[in-house]
């Protein structure tokens, strides 16, 4: 008999990441995320919600992340 791992929307495996892990990747607050999401200068992904909760697609995040500015080498 196999056992199937039920992928919630909380586990990377699932493509997800809630609000906090991305406050933890990127080392901000709840605010900054807010204001991210509500700057269009910054072209952040916007969530999706499951209920009242927030997270975000980890293929938005890392497209994201390639498109912006890398700091010039010296």
């Amino acid at each position: 008999m196999q056992l199937e791992i039920a992928q919630t929307p909380a586990s990377p495996e699932s493509g997800f990441l809630p609000a906090r892990r991305v406050w933890e990747r990127y080392g901000v607050t709840s605010m900054t995320l807010h204001r991210w999401v509500n700057d269009p200068a910054m072209k952040f992904p916007r969530p999706t919600y499951f209920g009242r909760f927030r997270f975000w697609r980890l293929n938005e995040l890392e497209d994201w992340e390639r498109r912006q500015p890398r700091g010039k080498a010296a």
